[in-house]
């Protein structure tokens, strides 16, 4: 139906939980800029529909965007995408992004994708950033 709810996937026999997973895909493309400050998202029922998952895993997800300042919420309007300020990185968010990122690729290795494989991903996704800055 929407454009958002078909970009998104939820994995219901993953560990993450879906409002985490349903954030995280939104955010996503918050990050990509395919979502602008004043883009309305479906409302809560509308997108829980769609997934075929409980209103109030997505209205969870939509507060934790909220919260980082990516949504604003109002009851009758909905979600809707806000301009957001860049906030300046601390040395702890520093730190538990490598340490983050480095549990995942050991992760993906442990599973039995090759280092080339991982490696080449790491390098895909920095050109992909790296693109996006020049945007």
């Amino acid at each position: 139906m929407s454009a958002e709810s078909q970009i998104l996937r939820i994995d219901l026999e993953s560990p993450v939980p879906v409002y985490e997973q349903l954030s995280n895909g939104i955010r996503r493309e918050l990050v990509a800029g395919r979502l602008r400050p004043g883009d309305p998202l479906p409302t809560v029922r509308e997108l829980a529909l769609d997934l075929g998952v409980h209103h109030n895993t997505v209205a969870e997800a939509y507060r934790l965007l909220a919260r980082e300042g990516w949504l604003d919420l109002r009851r009758g309007r909905g979600a809707v995408v806000i301009a957001r300020q860049q906030p300046e990185p601390s040395d702890q968010a520093r730190t538990e992004f490598a340490r983050r990122l480095r549990e995942l690729a050991a992760k993906a290795i442990a599973q039995g994708v090759p280092k080339p494989e991982v490696a080449r991903e790491m390098k895909t996704l920095g050109s992909e950033l790296d693109e996006g800055d020049h945007a």
